[in-house]
Formats: structure tokens, sequence, C-alpha cells
């Protein structure tokens, strides 16, 4: 378990234990505490709330491993877990924050918390609520970056099937499919979760400040971005899978269209030779000579395959490539 506790306003991080950390919480002043717990099993009998000092029971799911979204709100005190894009894992960051202290709890390093406690010198949030929006955003901008990386990939894919569509891209799109739907089937209970906890907050404390008020409107309006960034998303990526059926299916006619030319053709011919290689008399009395035989069987044969040609080629083909351009005039003029 690796526990770090930042002194604030300095930001200054030291490493200590979870004794050191509670002393730290139960003095007067802002501290934040970020807690590694790795993956060392919790002692039995001894929750981490309870050991940080969080003597409330409301709080005694802290620490336990949760893959959840959850958020929980009372007497100016709020606790939560939060989903965190970590490239293309999901995390979970389990939050607790009152008045002057914020503790993050979380299994394995996670960049975010990591980049929040190393901006902590420069950004010197005032308070623990400061700090908690500070850290909900960077959630937010977590999901937009993979929203974002996503998209660009959707659309380089896009390019590249219209170039010269290949057996891997319906792989790479059934993963960016997975992966919209991932991330919407993660944010949508936060979504939800911090939209309760921020209004139930306002409607209970009628004494918050403007600028508190700021922040709430600020991350409401984030969270709605980000869910309609998701749904565009998934948009793109079913106009993906669409546009990839579609150049299945016009590879597919252009091949049934060989093979209905090479039929027209050859059907002619394969006719022609059964028909001579029957054995009758006006065959066998008649097609005597050579001459004969060449004006009769090869005359036939090329006369069908310049009628099948005309017919497929001119009558069909030709015709429909002419309308389309006189089309194409009209429209132009």
């Amino acid at each position: 378990m690796i526990v770090s506790v930042v002194s604030m306003p300095e930001g200054v991080v030291v490493r200590t234990d979870l004794s050191e950390a509670r002393g730290r919480l139960t003095a007067p002043g802002f501290v934040i505490v970020d807690i590694d717990q790795e993956d060392d099993p919790p002692p039995e009998g001894h929750p981490l709330s309870r050991r940080l000092g969080l003597d409330a029971e409301i709080w005694e799911w802290i620490g336990e491993r949760q893959e959840h979204v959850r958020a929980d709100y009372r007497e100016g005190a709020a606790a939560g877990i939060v989903p965190v894009v970590c490239g293309d894992r999901i995390v979970y960051v389990q939050i607790h924050a009152d008045e002057e202290h914020l503790i993050t709890v979380h299994r394995g390093p996670v960049e975010l918390i990591d980049t929040f406690v190393e901006r902590l010198r420069h950004d010197r949030p005032t308070d623990a609520v400061t700090a908690l929006f500070l850290i909900l955003q960077g959630v937010l901008e977590s999901f937009r970056r993979a929203v974002t990386e996503a998209h660009l990939e959707v659309e380089d894919l896009e390019e590249a099937m219209f170039e010269e569509r290949q057996p891997q891209h319906a792989e790479r799109l059934a993963r960016l499919r997975r992966r919209a739907a991932q991330l919407h089937r993660v944010f949508l209970p936060y979504a939800s979760v911090v939209q309760e906890i921020l209004v139930r907050r306002r409607m209970t404390n009628h004494a918050i400040p403007e600028e508190r008020l700021a922040l709430n409107q600020l991350h409401e309006h984030t969270v709605q971005l980000v869910l309609l960034e998701i749904e565009s998303l998934r948009d793109a990526t079913r106009r993906a899978a669409g546009s990839y059926a579609s150049i299945v299916a016009d590879q597919q006619n252009l091949v049934i269209n060989r093979l209905t030319v090479v039929s027209m053709i050859f059907l002619p011919l394969s006719f022609l030779t059964g028909f001579f290689g029957m054995n009758f008399n006006f065959l066998t009395n008649r097609l005597t000579t050579e001459d004969s035989f060449l004006a009769l069987g090869l005359g036939l044969q090329a006369v069908s395959v310049v009628a099948a040609l005309y017919y497929v080629l001119y009558r069909t083909h030709w015709r429909q490539l002419r309308d389309s351009r006189s089309h194409g005039t009209d429209d132009e003029g």
C-alpha cells in the first residue's frame, strides 16, 4: 500500500503510512491523501474508512474492491466511485471529500491521479471542493480524449475502406464499436449519479458560494457534452459499419455482373456445341463438307457471341452509362 499526503496550499507530497495519514486528516488544515492499495487484500474487520478516521457507517465501502459507479452525500461530505479511462482500460477511483480533506483510493497507478498530484503545486486549489471538481474534470477529459482518438480512428478506417477494403478492416470496425459501447455503458451511470448528487447538494445547501455554483454548472455542462460526443462516436461507428456493408455489397454485385457477362457469352456456345454434338440425319447427311461445317457451326457461334456482347454491353451497360451522363449534365445545367 502506497500512501501519499499532499499538504496544501504548498503542494508538498510526502510518502507515509495510514496512521500518519489519519493524524493529518484529524488535524486542521487543507490536506489531500492518495492511497494506492495495489493488490493488497484489505484486513478483515478493519475497513479502510475506519483506519482513516471516517467513523460514519455510510463510508465503510471505501477501500473495498468495487467496479461500479456510486455516490453518497451526507452532512457536507461526499464520496463516490468514478470511472477513469486509462488507455484501453476503465479503472475505478474512490473519492471522499469534505470541506478540508480530499481522499482518493485506487488499485494500481492511475494516470489521472498522478497528473493531478503533480499539478497541485501550480493549480493550488483553495479547498477540497475545488480539488474535487478538478479531479472530476480530469475524469471527463479522460473520456473526451478516448472519444476523440476513437473518432479519428473511425475516420481513418473509412478512408482506408473506400480506397481498398481489407479483411482486417472488419476487425478494427468491430473493436471500435465495442469501444463506443463500453464508453457509453460506463459513462451513462456516472452522468446520472453525478447529476443527482449535484442537484441534492444545491437543494440541501442554500448557502453555496457563487464560485461553487459555477463549478457545478460547468461540470454538468461538460457531462452533457461528453454524452453527446459518445453518442456521436456510436453514430460514426454505425455509419462506418453501414459503409463497410455497402462496399461489400457493391463488390459482390460486381462479381455477379462479371459472372452474368461470362454466362451470356458461353451459354449460346454451350447450346450450339451440344446441338452439333447430336447424331441425327440432317447433320450426318447434309453437313458432309468442311465448308458447310465452318459456315454453319462456327458462323452460328460467332453470331451468337456478337449478339450476346451487343445485348450485354450495348443494351445494358452502355445505356446505363449514357443515362447517368445525361442526368449529370442536366443537374449541372
